[in-house]
């Protein structure tokens, strides 16, 4: 009883010290990360390409910087590295690599990880240090109010109020 005591006592100091991100209470922790998405082409950041002979999709600057020759029947891809635009990077790759390739205009977008929920801060920041190949290099913590959640409100003002030297 003691070990779940003193942990608690802990717990509440940490919740009591911690950094709220200026999050309104009752706070708790999630994974925050990016990826992209399909968007239209006025909202492009980027452009990916898809080559459906190979079922694969590929960041078109990375792909035109490094056009993976051994998979394809290409002698000179100097004319491909200097092509500076999408459309003549999609009519390229159309014509030497794959007639069905699709340009794909896509934007970053931030979201939660999900099955992520964390008490403190630096238990989401112990887990993203541990579980960082899952995650892009842009992951983080991200505050969030349990907005509404009377009982969750509830559980963290007594966790971070009550007084646990009374059961002694």
């Amino acid at each position: 009883m003691s070990e779940e005591i003193e942990f608690l006592k802990e717990l509440q100091q940490e919740l009591k010290t911690q950094d709220h991100d200026y999050q309104a209470a009752p706070r708790f922790w999630t994974v925050g990360d990016y990826r992209w998405i399909r968007t239209s082409e006025d909202d492009a950041e980027r452009y990916s390409v898809y080559l459906p002979n190979d079922a694969e999709c590929y960041e078109l600057q990375a792909f035109l910087k490094e056009v993976p020759t051994e998979c394809y029947a290409i002698e000179d891809v100097s004319e491909f590295q200097n092509i500076d635009c999408e459309t003549e990077a999609i009519e390229w790759i159309q014509n030497n690599i794959d007639e069905d390739a699709e340009l794909i205009p896509e934007k970053k977008e931030h979201f939660t990880q999900p099955n992520t929920m964390f008490l403190t801060k630096q238990e989401a920041k112990d887990h993203i240090r541990l579980n960082h190949y899952h995650y892009t290099d842009e992951v983080h913590t991200y505050a969030m109010t349990a907005w509404r959640a009377p009982k969750v409100e509830r559980l963290l003002n007594i966790l971070e109020t009550f007084d646990w030297n009374k059961l002694k």
